[in-house]
C-alpha cells in the first residue's frame, strides 16, 4: 500500500454506498499518501460528500473497506474517526458565537484541575502553544462573536488539531474567504504539511486546485473518474471529467450597452436583526442593459442590503427607485408584479420549501395568477404544463416535477430558484450568492443566464462573495465593506490582489 515508497494515510477500496433511488458511492476506490494535500472535485452530487462523511464517521458504507495508515479500520462513529486521527473542517462552521476561541476549540476536552474543575488557564496556553506551532494566528481569548470569517476558520483547524488529528479534510475552506485570507490559508495548510499533516481538500476552485493541491481525484456519478498529479492535468481537462464534456472557464459576452435607470439606491441606511446598522448610507444605481456587481466578504452589509430593495427588510433611511417609483413602502408581491425578482442567497431557507414538490416552488409566486388560475381556482393542467417547460428550460435533473424538492441536488435546487425567477421576465432580477454551493457546470448555466438577461435589455444586481465571478460576469463593481460601498471598479482595469484590499476596507 505504498506510492513511490509515500505510506498511505487513507485508503477506500470498493466503497459502495445507496440511498432509496440513488447510488452515492459506486465501487469507490480513493487514495491518499501521507503528507501530501489531496483535491477531491466533482458536481454536486458526484459522491464527494459522502465519501468524506463515511471517512468522518458521520454515515456508513453499505460495503467495502477502509484503512488509516495501511491498517482496516470500521469508522462506526465521529468519535472513533477522531480516535483515528482523523479531523474535519465543514463547510459551514460549528462554533459557538458567545464562546472564545478556546472555549470552542477546547469544548468536551478542557483540562482539569485537582479538584476536577476546568483549567481556564491552561486551555489558553494549550490554544496558544498549538497556534503558535502551526502558525495560526488566533487569540485564545476572543470571542467567535467578535471574530472575523477567517479567524473563525482557523478556530476550526485548531479544533481538530488540538484533538491529535494528522488526517484533516477541508470542505470548501475557501467558500467566504478574500484573496488574502485564501491566501493565508494555503500558508497554515503548508505549514500542516510540514509538520506532517494530510489533508484532503474539497473545492469547485479549480485555481485553487492547481495552486495548492499535489494529487486530485476527479468524481462523477458516484465513481471515482480520475486521480492525477496536479502538475500534469489542467482546469480544463478536470472539469471536463467533472462534467463529463467540454466547459468554458471564461464567461463569453460583449461589451455592455446600458441604456436607462432601472434601479436607484439613494443614502440607504438599513439596521441588522439585532438592530445595529448593517448598511449605511449606500448608494448605487443599475441599468437595463447591465450587470452591476457587489463584491465583499460575507457579513459586510449585503443580506440585508437585499432583503431591503427585495421588501424582506425595512429600510431605516434613504430611498428606493425602481421603475421611476419609489418602492419602499410597497409589498415583496406588488414588487415582484412591478417586475424585480429575487435569487435569495439561501435557497433551502428562503428561495424554496423543501418539503414541498417541484413544481408547488415552481409557481410559488405565479399560481394566483392568469393562465395558473382563474377565479381563484387553479388550472392543474397549466401549472403541470408550466412547470415541465421550466423543468426543461433550465435543465432541472428530476423524473418530473411531482417529485419532493428537498430531493434533489444542491445546483438543481438552484435551477429551480432561478426558473421561477425568470420565468416572468423581470426588468431587474437581483441575484444573490446565485452560485453558492453549485458545481462548475451549473455555475457555467447561471452565468450564461445571466449575461442573456442583460443581453436582452433587462437588468441584473449580482451580489457575490466569489470574486471570480464577480469580475467575469459583472460590469461593473461595486465592493462593498462594514455597510458601505468604498470603491467602484471596472472588473478590467484592476487585479484580484487590489480588489481583495477593497474587500478588506483598504482603499488605498
Amino acid at each position: 500500500m505504498t506510492q513511490n515508497n509515500i505510506e498511505t494515510a487513507v485508503e477506500v477500496k470498493n466503497i459502495t454506498k445507496s440511498y432509496p433511488g440513488v447510488t452515492a458511492n459506486d465501487s469507490v476506490d480513493f487514495k491518499v499518501l501521507k503528507g501530501e494535500i489531496h483535491a477531491l472535485v466533482g458536481e454536486n452530487g458526484a459522491g464527494k460528500s459522502t465519501l468524506v462523511k463515511i471517512l468522518y464517521g458521520i454515515e456508513q458504507p453499505d460495503s467495502g473497506e477502509i484503512f488509516i495508515n495501511d491498517k482496516p479500520v470500521e469508522i462506526n462513529k465521529v468519535d472513533k474517526a477522531i480516535e483515528l486521527g482523523i479531523g474535519m473542517v465543514h463547510q459551514e462552521f460549528h462554533l459557538v458565537p458567545s464562546f472564545t476561541a478556546a472555549e470552542n476549540i477546547g469544548l468536551g476536552q478542557e483540562p482539569r484541575n485537582s479538584r476536577g474543575f476546568i483549567d481556564w488557564d491552561e486551555l489558553n496556553s494549550e490554544v496558544s502553544n498549538i497556534a503558535k506551532k502551526y502558525g495560526l494566528d488566533v487569540d485564545p481569548k476572543l470571542r467567535m462573536i467578535d471574530a472575523s470569517v477567517g479567524i473563525q476558520q482557523r478556530t476550526e483547524i485548531l479544533k481538530t488539531l488540538y484533538r491529535n488529528a494528522n488526517i484533516l479534510i477541508l470542505d470548501e475552506p475557501t467558500a467566504v474567504l478574500t484573496p488574502q485570507e485564501t491566501d493565508e490559508l494555503f500558508e497554515v495548510i503548508r505549514s500542516l504539511v510540514d509538520e506532517g499533516k494530510t489533508v484532503i481538500f474539497i473545492t469547485h476552485k479549480l485555481r485553487e486546485v492547481m495552486e495548492i493541491s499535489d494529487r486530485v481525484t476527479v468524481m462523477r456519478d458516484g465513481k471515482v473518474q480520475g486521480v492525477s498529479n496536479t502538475k500534469d492535468t489542467s482546469p480544463e481537462e478536470l472539469a471536463k471529467l467533472m462534467v463529463g464534456r467540454e466547459v468554458f472557464m471564461q464567461v463569453e459576452k460583449e461589451e455592455a450597452k446600458p441604456t436607462e435607470k432601472v434601479l436607484e439606491v439613494k443614502n440607504l441606511w438599513v439596521h441588522d436583526s439585532r438592530g445595529l446598522l448593517a448598511v449605511k448610507n449606500l448608494s448605487l444605481d443599475v441599468h437595463k442593459g447591465e450587470i452591476v456587481g457587489i463584491a465583499g466578504v460575507d457579513g459586510n452589509g449585503q443580506t440585508e442590503l437585499v432583503e431591503a430593495l427585495s421588501g424582506l427588510r425595512p429600510t431605516s433611511k434613504g430611498e428606493v427607485i425602481f421603475d421611476g417609483k419609489n418602492i419602499e413602502s410597497i409589498s415583496p408581491r406588488k414588487r415582484r408584479r412591478a417586475g424585480l425578482a429575487h435569487v435569495p442567497e439561501d435557497r433551502a431557507n428562503t428561495g424554496l420549501n423543501l418539503k414541498l414538490d417541484i413544481w408547488e416552488n415552481l409557481v410559488g409566486t405565479s399560481y394566483f395568477r392568469s393562465p395558473l388560475s382563474k377565479g381563484g381556482i387553479i388550472s392543474m393542467k397549466n401549472v403541470v404544463d408550466h412547470s415541465n417547460n421550466l423543468r426543461e428550460k433550465f435543465d432541472i435533473r428530476t423524473p418530473g416535477v411531482f417529485v419532493r424538492t428537498g430531493s434533489l441536488s444542491g445546483g438543481n435546487q438552484q435551477k429551480v430558484v432561478i426558473a421561477r425567477e425568470l420565468s416572468e421576465d423581470p426588468l431587474l432580477t437581483i441575484a444573490s450568492q446565485p452560485t453558492r454551493g453549485v458545481d462548475i457546470g451549473n455555475i457555467e448555466a447561471i452565468h450564461k443566464q445571466l449575461v442573456e438577461i442583460r443581453d436582452s435589455g433587462k437588468a441584473v444586481l449580482l451580489v457575490s462573495a466569489e470574486l471570480d465571478e464577480v469580475m467575469s460576469v459583472a460590469d461593473r463593481v461595486a465592493v462593498i465593506y462594514e455597510g458601505e460601498i468604498v470603491e467602484w471598479v471596472n472588473p478590467k482595469d484592476v487585479d484580484q490582489q487590489q480588489m481583495g484590499l477593497y474587500m478588506a476596507g483598504i482603499k488605498d
